[in-house]
């Protein structure tokens, strides 16, 4: 009886789901306000971070950046403040968790509590298995992975006392479907994907509703990172443009979409590869 009671259960949640989904799609829900909240984006120095940086400070917030390049920071620092937004700049290698926990006490001590965390570092080799170094190996997992697990790490306990807070994740459509030559990078996407979604599993079941994920998996940005790199089907997959990427990226994050795949076409690709 409590097997078919729970079947029962499972079916009227999936319902919910379907219907609640078809009804987000036509309405979309509210864009949440995030004035004062206090955002940390790591790779902050260019390309995506330093745009959403920018995005997040024209609606109000209080942007912490990081990265390893010094001037790149004073740079966005300097654009933020262009617009009358606050930054405050950290230079970290967020693949060291010393150095994470170094950088987050003095976050939390000259700045607050971080409520939105933006996973947005990354690295990329492209190259196969064999031609990687141990090296090269390491730092892949060390920024595109575990970086997020250390920042998490830090900054999730506060949020959770205040049941509040949101945290972005960056993966990849390489870690929903291996793409050849990114072996190193793949795996460490497939990994961003999997902490993301166990880590919101986590959160529900555990009663906090107030802090939500978001994973995020776009395909080759034009950002130079991807240089050099070409998909078999470009009319399929194209390359993204920055701008328009970030947009719907903080669009995702405003109205506290759980999953966001760019382009579309990526969303039945995942579905036939399952």
């Amino acid at each position: 009886m409590e097997f078919i009671l729970d079947i029962l259960l499972l079916l009227k949640n999936i319902l919910v789901a379907f219907l609640s989904s078809w009804v987000r799609f036509f309405v979309p829900p509210r864009q949440k306000c995030v004035r004062g909240e206090i955002v940390l984006i790591t790779g902050a120095a260019s390309g995506m971070g330093r745009e959403m940086v920018l995005e997040f400070a024209k609606l109000g917030a209080i942007t912490v950046a990081l990265d390893v390049n010094r001037c790149g920071l004073e740079d966005t620092k300097g654009l933020v403040e262009n617009i009358g937004g606050k930054c405050y700049t950290y230079v970290c290698d967020v693949s060291d968790k010393v150095q994470v926990r170094q950088v987050a006490n003095q976050v939390r001590a000259h700045v607050g509590d971080v409520t939105i965390i933006v996973n947005n570092a990354g690295v990329v080799s492209g190259k196969k298995l064999l031609d990687l170094t141990d090296e090269e190996i390491e730092r892949t997992m060390g920024v595109n992975l575990m970086a997020q697990i250390w920042i998490t790490k830090e900054f999730l306990p506060s949020m959770l006392e205040n049941n509040h807070g949101h945290i972005v994740n960056m993966g990849s459509t390489a870690g929903l479907v291996g793409l050849s030559q990114l072996v190193d990078y793949s795996t460490s996407k497939f990994g961003v994907t999997g902490f993301t979604q166990t880590l919101n599993y986590e959160l529900h079941f555990s009663g906090h509703d107030g802090v939500t994920t978001t994973l995020v998996c776009p395909s080759f940005v034009k950002t130079g990172m991807f240089a050099g790199c070409k998909m078999e089907y470009p009319l399929i997959l194209p390359d993204l443009e920055q701008r328009p990427t970030v947009r719907r990226i903080m669009q995702a994050i405003l109205t506290n979409q759980t999953e966001v795949y760019l382009p579309r076409m990526v969303y039945p690709m995942v579905a036939l590869k399952q």
